[in-house]
């Protein structure tokens, strides 16, 4: 038997190809489209202007992604975050947060990752499968669905490296920005990289008005190779020099996360190696006190070494800004719930 495939992935040129298959007239696809994307219905049997024949064709053929709310843990500061089972029975963690502008929605694009940071939960069991553009859109609809508020802001900074998941996060991009279904603009979407320098380039080539965050975390080779393996592969100097041709290419600023460890990247000595590195790009850094997670050898550096390190690179003339703690009583730490699951807790 066929296996069933997700509608919720096609793109309204990909679905009008499948209705016309079908049989069926160029509007119905504009229709479909809404219902998945717009109404957010997980059933077929909602989609209330469609014919009943064509809705038995949908079933056998397809499913919309939906996936089920394991568990849910709210902070006290507004932030949600979801352990979301998906059709495969694989979960993937989804995050909201709240702040003055709106609702931001962290996604996972993999469900685990093949990256390795050595800081990270979500790298530690490595990676099953890439997510498909229709699930990345499910997560987004699950959380606004259940917050009963609009989710305004994207960043693509959950379980997974999106540029890994190339071509499904493309697709994904161009479902959540259609005027046809949630409409969330490009320019209110954050996509992170760990630096995979040739899929930067790509990336480039589609001239997105999306901001691009790169997740950096050393200012030099020794100290990068030691906590992100990638860096073996595309060294800083590779990965700076692809920074700044997407810049060239864009004209779209990029941002630098630069997660605090303890003892290892929170030196003076590495802010002025970070000034000097990222010196004329107009680029901002996020530094992040890290999040505990259990087997990582790192710890947090104290919040008074992080804002020395922050006037450091403001004296250097660096723009960099402490990234606001949010549901720290939540495990936090990207992948933490998932690994509580799969190690059987509660």
């Amino acid at each position: 038997m066929e296996q069933k495939r997700c509608i919720s992935s096609l793109t309204m040129d990909q679905l009008s190809a499948e209705l016309k298959g079908l049989g069926q007239p160029a509007f119905r696809a504009k229709q479909i489209f809404h219902w998945i994307h717009q109404k957010l219905v997980t059933d077929f049997s909602a989609m209330t202007d469609q014919p009943k024949a064509l809705i038995e064709k949908l079933n056998q053929a397809f499913y919309i992604a939906a996936p089920r709310i394991e568990r849910r843990q709210e902070a006290k500061d507004g932030t949600v975050k979801y352990l979301l089972r998906m059709e495969d029975g694989n979960c993937i963690e989804t995050v909201v947060m709240r702040y003055h502008y709106g609702n931001t929605v962290c996604v996972s694009t993999q469900v685990g990752c093949r990256m390795g940071c050595r800081f990270c939960a979500s790298t530690q069991a490595g990676r099953v499968r890439d997510l498909e553009a229709g699930e990345i859109c499910s997560e987004i609809y699950t959380a606004q669905k259940d917050i009963g508020e609009r989710i305004s802001h994207i960043v693509l900074m959950g379980i997974g490296e999106p540029l890994d998941n190339f071509d499904r996060v493309m697709t994904f991009l161009q479902l959540i920005s259609s005027p046809d279904g949630v409409n969330i603009g490009m320019r209110n979407i954050s996509l992170s990289t760990c630096g995979l320098v040739p899929k930067i380039d790509q990336l480039a080539r589609h001239k997105l008005q999306l901001t691009l965050s790169v997740s950096l975390h050393a200012p030099n080779n020794e100290i990068r190779s030691s906590m992100m393996p990638v860096n073996n592969a595309y060294p800083v100097e590779q990965l700076m020099e692809a920074v700044r041709r997407y810049q060239d290419t864009t004209g779209r600023r990029v941002s630098f996360e630069y997660s605090m460890v303890r003892g290892v990247n929170d030196t003076d000595s590495c802010a002025r190696q970070l000034a000097h590195l990222i010196r004329g790009m107009g680029a901002h850094v996020n530094l992040i006190p890290i999040n505990p997670v259990d087997g990582s050898p790192y710890s947090a550096t104290d919040t008074a070494n992080v804002r020395r390190f922050q006037a450091k690179l403001t004296e250097l003339g660096v723009n960099a800004t402490i990234r606001r703690r949010l549901g720290s009583e939540i495990s936090a730490a990207c992948g933490q719930l998932r690994r509580e699951e799969m190690d059987g807790k509660t």
